[in-house]
């Protein structure tokens, strides 16, 4: 922002430049990607609408977590015979390590 500027003077000048914002009331915002989700919680986000697109702005607390690959899940419940909830989360709390989580399930017998 700037210095010296009444947040509300700044707002009346964005609208005259065709720029729109509006804070939308959201908990958390989950971004998906090949290998990770990435989790923004608690969330702060803010619709920005410009020259007819839309952007979000975000922020809050940040963590990333391991997406389960589905073929690992469905060899843990293959060789486990566990339903696909167990399986899932045995994967999440051995970290994706799939020795780790049949061994588990199992009941460490192995």
């Amino acid at each position: 922002m700037m210095p010296n500027m009444d947040p509300k003077q700044m707002q009346r000048m964005m609208k005259q430049m065709g720029i729109n914002t509006r804070e939308v009331a959201a908990q958390r915002v989950i971004i998906e990607t090949e290998d990770e989700k990435i989790v923004v919680e608690p969330a702060q986000v803010t619709r920005i609408s410009m020259q007819g697109q839309d952007s979000f702005q975000i922020s809050g607390q940040v963590r990333t977590e391991q997406s389960l690959n589905q073929a690992d899940v469905e060899l843990v419940m293959e060789k486990t015979g566990a339903e696909k909830e167990k399986a899932e989360e045995a994967l999440k709390e051995s970290g994706g390590d799939i020795a780790e989580a049949i061994i588990a399930l199992q009941g460490g017998e192995e």
